[in-house]
C-alpha cells in the first residue's frame, strides 16, 4: 500500500503540469508517449514482440494523437475521416506482415494486436481532440475524473460493503456493491463538478440532471473498460501489463478505464443537443 501511495503522489505531481499546459504541444506529446508505451505493453502481453511487427503499431500510436493537435480539423468528423485513412493503411500493413511471415506470425495474434492497438490509440487521440474543441478545457477533464473517481469509490465501497462478486472469472476482487458505489459516487461528483464550474466560469450554467445521468453512463463505461483489459490479462496469463509505475503496473493498468471512456465523452460532446451539460 505504501508503494502505491508514493507512486500515486509522484504521478499526480507529474500529471498536473501536463494538464496545466494542455493547450500546448506538451499535451499531445505526452499522450502519444503514453499510447506508444500502452501499445508496447499490449504487444508484449500477446507475445507480438518482434520489432518488424511492433513497428507499425508503434508508429500508428505515435502519430495519431500528435496529428489530432498539429493538423487542423474543423470538427471530430474531419479528424475521423483522416484517422480512417491512416487506419486502413495500418491494418493493411499488419495483415501483409502476417501473409509474408511464412507462418512465423499467427494471424489470430495479428488480429488481437491490431484491434487492441486501435482501441488504445483511439482512446488517447480522443482526449487530444476533445481538449481542442470549444469549451473542451472543461469537458476533457471528465475523461480522467469519471474513471478515477469510479475506481476509487468502487474500491472503498467494495472493501467495506462488498459481498457479491461481480465477474469473478474476469476480476476476482470486484463486487456488485463496489460497482454500484463507484457509479453513484461518480454521478454525484459530476454534479459537484458542474456546480464548481458555474461558480468559477462567468456565464456558465450547469444541467445537473444531464450531469448526473452522464456520470452514470461514463462510470459504467469506465468499469467495462477496466474489465475488458482485465479479461485480456487473464487470457494471456499476466498480472500486470508493465511495471512502469510500482504498485500500479503499467500504462494500460492505470489508464485502461480512461482509454475506454475518452471516445464516449467525445461522442457525447458531438451530441451536445442531447447531452447538453452546460449552457
Amino acid at each position: 500500500m505504501k508503494t502505491r501511495v508514493i507512486t500515486a503522489v509522484v504521478c499526480i505531481a507529474l500529471f498536473i503540469p501536463v494538464l496545466i499546459f494542455s493547450d500546448t504541444v506538451v499535451f499531445p506529446i505526452v499522450l502519444s508517449a503514453a499510447a506508444v508505451i500502452g501499445v508496447y505493453e499490449m504487444h508484449k502481453c500477446i507475445d507480438m514482440k518482434k520489432w518488424f511487427v511492433m513497428a507499425p503499431s508503434v508508429l500508428y500510436a505515435l502519430a495519431l494523437p500528435l496529428c489530432a493537435r498539429l493538423f487542423y480539423f474543423e470538427n471530430e468528423q474531419g479528424f475521423y475521416g483522416f484517422a480512417h485513412k491512416v487506419l486502413v493503411v495500418y491494418m493493411f500493413v499488419m495483415f501483409v506482415l502476417a501473409v509474408f511471415s511464412k507462418g512465423k506470425i499467427d494471424i489470430s495474434s495479428v488480429l488481437a494486436a491490431t484491434i487492441t492497438t486501435c482501441f488504445i490509440v483511439n482512446g488517447f487521440s480522443s482526449i487530444v481532440l476533445l481538449r481542442d474543441f470549444t469549451n473542451g478545457q472543461y469537458f476533457y477533464l471528465l475523461v480522467f475524473l469519471c474513471p478515477w473517481i469510479t475506481d476509487t469509490f468502487a474500491y472503498f465501497t467494495g472493501y467495506f460493503l462488498g459481498k457479491h462478486k461481480l465477474i469473478p472469472d474476469v476480476s476476482p476482487k470486484k463486487t456488485v456493491e463496489g460497482a454500484v458505489g463507484g457509479t453513484v459516487c461518480c454521478s454525484l461528483m459530476l454534479v459537484l463538478y458542474g456546480f464548481i464550474l458555474t461558480k468559477l466560469v462567468d456565464g456558465m450554467n450547469a444541467n445537473y440532471i444531464a450531469l448526473a445521468l452522464v456520470g452514470i453512463v461514463l462510470s459504467i463505461v469506465s468499469q467495462c473498460g477496466d474489465l475488458i483489459f482485465s479479461l485480456i490479462k487473464r487470457k494471456y496469463g499476466i498480472k500486470d501489463y508493465g511495471n512502469l509505475m510500482p504498485g500500479h503496473g503499467g500504462v494500460l493498468d492505470r489508464f485502461d478505464s480512461v482509454i475506454a471512456t475518452a471516445p464516449f465523452v467525445l461522442m457525447m460532446f458531438g451530441m451536445s443537443g442531447i447531452f447538453k451539460l452546460f449552457y
